[in-house]
């Protein structure tokens, strides 16, 4: 299994607590992770040691947030 598939099958693991509504999407799941971890990956490796764990806390924290926001809005309809 390559570091994209990896990153894939940890963050679905992750969505389980939290799952999303993937049937309001125009989007299906797989797509959009296949999307998106290429992308992370790339990023991650381009960084430099030192930078790399403030690059993945300040990604934690502001997808979080951004999920927090979007769950305050669907909970507000």
């Amino acid at each position: 299994m390559n570091l994209v598939e990896q990153l894939i099958e940890l963050a679905e693991a992750v969505e389980s607590s939290d799952p999303i509504d993937w049937g309001m999407l125009s989007i299906s799941e797989r797509d959009a992770y296949n999307l998106i971890a290429p992308t992370i990956l790339e990023n991650y490796l381009a960084s430099d040691a030192d930078s790399r764990d403030m690059m993945l806390l300040a990604i934690t924290v502001k997808l979080t947030v951004e999920n927090f926001v979007l769950n305050l809005k669907l909970l507000q309809k």
